[in-house]
């Protein structure tokens, strides 16, 4: 259902590692990972997905509206987190060299597609 969503975005950004559609809880609906990658997105999503919620209340505390995207950027990767709806994300993970306004572009293209299949 989301595999073809995942795997077009994930081979559409030069250096896309792996993406998830996950539930606020961890669990993994659906997720792609680029064949030469051994990218664990699932263990990714799911401890990046407990910092996505802390800051969607700490952005309703601050009364600064829903948070929509977050990015978190390390030696080794980048991770994209878009919400989907009140209930879903998206983790996408790419290489520190790609692009990242490709990859929230390609983001922003998926969440709909990722909508309609829900």
């Amino acid at each position: 259902m989301f595999k073809d969503t995942l795997r077009d975005l994930v081979e559409g950004v030069d250096g896309g590692l792996a993406s998830t559609v996950m539930d606020s809880s961890g669990i993994a609906l659906e997720s792609y990972t680029r064949a030469d990658s051994a990218f664990d997105i699932a263990t990714v999503g799911i401890e990046y997905g407990v910092v996505l919620g802390s800051i969607q209340r700490a952005s309703e505390q601050l009364g600064a509206g829903e948070a929509q995207e977050v990015v978190i950027e390390t030696e080794k990767h980048a991770t994209l987190l878009r919400v989907v709806n009140e209930t879903y994300f998206l983790a996408f993970a790419i290489a520190p060299t790609a692009n990242i306004g490709k990859a929230r572009f390609r983001i922003r293209l998926a969440v709909p597609a990722l909508i309609a299949d829900l």
